[in-house]
């Protein structure tokens, strides 16, 4: 009976103990963070903050260059929280070289897109859109830097008195701006900017980069006797508002150089288009006419001034739209003759109207009240925003529709479209001369016609590459398309 008990005994304690010794509690799973860049996996991690942490304290050099209190992680970063029952982790300094090797950590500023729409050759819109980028710490040093691009083009004291609502008031000539805007479309977001990037901190750096863009070039000009703003300008093939823009010390085109003063020839690329409005009244003066009367009694080739000409005076008011200081649109307000001009007139040796025209005494194409929005200069064109050399006179404001005339006789040679000159007519003049009238809303003569100074060929339009209605004028010598500045025979 006591050996029955006593093995009972043994197998229960048998029991017990390998029962005790077969169960085990199951450990809890850990909660790391997985790191990815460029979705390739760089390790897991036992905390996120701690290598947000150790990026932040290694970015010293950032910190100090750009005036930073914090340094993020790439934008391209992710970290996913994982769940594992695997122990094992990489250390925070081997993921951070990992990710200091392959990209780029960020700082916090605003990201300013500037979109707007191409457009090819003519001007006409291509349906594509640019999109610019630009970086700033601060958002107010993108708006400080385009408020001193918009004072460079309007002027600073002018821009003031506008914002003031402090401009003169007209009571005889003068001007007024009624609205300055800038024309692309410009959009912001609170961002993190790679430090790879440029970051604009300073706004006179941006407001440059806006005037010249990225890479440009300066070259210094010795000035030499005789030297004017406008042949400077031209020989170096910038117009003479560029090279106003680069001296400070130059204010109007028509300061006094001296020899030997240094000027800073520079091209500039505008970034953005700073539109201004303006209402101008001013006096102009009115070209005379030119009045050819035939005798038969006289030779062919013989002339004779029996009344000389004197100009006159129009009080012209007008809207000028201008894009970084060039003119592309002219509206007439109103014209006031103030003087009328008193024609001159020429007695000439024939009743028949000879196709030779005269080489020292020209007229005039458009009627009075005009405005030389553009002149023969070489520019950034207002249509493809390419460098070029404007190879004629672009006379605005007599109105759409308003008269063109021949500038002295001659027989019509082209009477068409082209893609750029729009509506045009060409003249030989057989003299060793031509001329160039574009940009017609219609034509009034053919190809054959022989035309006599002061016939009207065609009319003000804004047909072809132009962006608004005036006459394109070229004067051509010794050969087709061989251009000189049609002011030299005026």
């Amino acid at each position: 009976m006591k050996k029955i008990v006593f093995l009972g005994l043994i197998i229960v304690t048998i029991g017990v103990v390998c029962l005790g010794f077969g169960y085990q509690k199951s450990p809890e799973p850990n909660v790391y963070y997985e790191v990815y860049l460029k979705d390739k996996s760089l390790g897991v991690i036992a905390s996120k903050d701690e290598l947000d942490d150790y990026i932040n304290t290694n970015g010293s050099y950032y910190k100090n260059k750009y005036k930073v209190k914090n340094v993020y992680s790439p934008s391209d970063l992710q970290v996913k929280k994982i769940t594992t029952y695997d122990d094992k982790v990489s250390s925070v300094r081997d993921v951070y070289k990992k990710i200091a090797d392959d990209s780029e950590f960020t700082i916090r500023g605003y990201e300013f897109k500037i979109k707007k729409e191409e457009t090819d050759e003519e001007g006409n819109p291509t349906g594509k859109t640019k999109v610019q980028t630009i970086y700033v710490l601060d958002k107010n040093v993108f708006k400080k830097a385009v408020e001193a691009l918009i004072e460079t083009f309007v002027g600073k004291d002018r821009y003031k008195a506008y914002l003031d609502d402090n401009q003169v008031r007209i009571e005889t000539t003068g001007e007024n701006i009624e609205n300055v805007y800038i024309d692309e479309d410009i959009t912001f977001k609170e961002t993190n900017i790679p430090v790879n990037k440029t970051i604009y901190t300073d706004a006179d750096d941006l407001a440059r980069y806006l005037l010249y863009g990225k890479d440009y070039d300066t070259s210094e000009y010795t000035v030499n006797a005789g030297d004017t703003i406008d042949n400077v300008a031209f020989n170096n093939q910038i117009s003479p508002e560029e090279l106003l823009l680069s001296n400070s010390s130059l204010t109007s085109t028509s300061n006094l150089l001296y020899p030997g003063q240094k000027l800073t020839i520079a091209e500039t690329n505008p970034q953005i288009s700073v539109v201004e409005e303006t209402y101008v009244v001013e006096d102009i003066e009115s070209q005379y006419s030119t009045e050819e009367r035939y005798d038969d009694n006289m030779v062919v080739g013989q002339d004779k001034v029996i009344q000389d000409g004197s100009n006159g005076m129009d009080r012209v008011s007008q809207l000028e739209r201008k894009i970084n200081g060039t003119i592309v649109y002219v509206d007439p307000k109103g014209k006031e003759t103030l003087k009328a001009p008193v024609s001159k007139i020429i007695v000439k040796g024939s009743k028949v109207i000879p196709d030779v025209g005269s080489t020292t005494s020209w007229g005039w194409p458009t009627d009075s009240g005009w405005t030389l929005s553009s002149g023969y200069v070489w520019r950034t064109s207002p249509i493809n925003g390419r460098r070029e050399l404007h190879g004629g006179l672009d006379i605005s404001g007599t109105g759409y529709g308003s008269n063109i005339y021949a500038t002295n006789n001659g027989r019509v040679i082209e009477a068409g479209y082209h893609y750029s000159y729009g509506n045009h007519v060409i003249i030989n003049h057989n003299n060793g001369y031509y001329t160039l009238y574009g940009h017609m809303s219609r034509i009034a003569v053919k190809v054959g016609d022989v035309v006599s100074r002061g016939q009207v060929i065609g009319y003000v339009g804004m047909t072809g590459a132009a962006t608004g209605p005036h006459v394109h004028y070229e004067i051509w010598k010794g050969c087709e398309y061989c251009r000189i500045n049609p002011m030299s025979v005026y």
